[in-house]
């Protein structure tokens, strides 16, 4: 039976990331590897995430990306909106890391930025499903199918949806919420255990539910 493994929030922690990978054991050509989003903010080498993910995305023949709330912020500060919030919530580290200039114009944040990590961050989904799993940044609103989720609560929700003992149909494996460790329950897994918070960078393996880190 092939494997699913899900990555947590990266937040630019490229060392983890490295680390994290072949302690997995993922079979590049019959394995799923699936990054939860967050790839961006906070952390250091934001870029250079971005660049090992893209070079995963080669390497390895099923690689699924979802989008977080901050490549969400990212993508609305290239238009110019929601700036404050977007540096406030970390974002002046992926600047620098693209060498963006608070003073930049629209058009000459968006030249800074690769073509093909642009490209990347207009591919991420909003989230993943299969027979038994529902991958998805931060979480899904109780009493909503996931055709009936917006994607507000899909990249942002938190603790309604952490606390709430609603059976969503399938497992939600979420990241988002920072955890001192993965929350298994048999609704949902949790997997942000807050590595650019001097945390553990997670994977979990499916179906096993078998924890990785670094």
């Amino acid at each position: 039976m092939n494997k699913i493994f899900a990555i947590g929030d990266i937040h630019g922690c490229l060392e983890k990331l490295k680390e994290l990978i072949p302690k997995t054991g993922i079979d590049n050509q019959n394995d799923t590897l699936i990054f939860i989003g967050d790839y961006i903010d906070r952390g250091k080498f934001n870029s250079e995430v971005v660049d090992h993910v893209i070079r995963l995305q080669n390497e390895y023949k099923k690689v699924v990306c979802l989008r977080g709330n901050h490549e969400d912020m990212l993508a609305h500060y290239l238009e110019g909106m929601n700036e404050d919030m977007y540096l406030n919530n970390g974002g002046i580290n992926t600047l620098h890391s693209y060498e963006i200039i608070l003073s930049d114009d629209i058009d000459e944040r968006k030249r800074k930025i690769p073509a093909g990590h642009r490209k990347f961050f207009e591919s991420l989904l909003p989230y993943y499903e299969t027979e038994d799993y529902i991958f998805v940044h931060a979480g899904m609103k109780p009493g909503l199918s996931l055709k009936e989720q917006t994607m507000h609560d899909l990249l942002w929700i938190r603790h309604e949806f952490i606390e709430a003992e609603y059976d969503f149909g399938k497992t939600v494996v979420f990241g988002h919420t920072p955890l001192n460790n993965p929350l298994i329950n048999k609704n949902m897994i949790g997997i942000d255990t807050g590595a650019v918070y001097g945390g553990k960078l997670t994977c979990v393996e499916l179906p096993k539910i078998k924890i990785y880190q670094a």
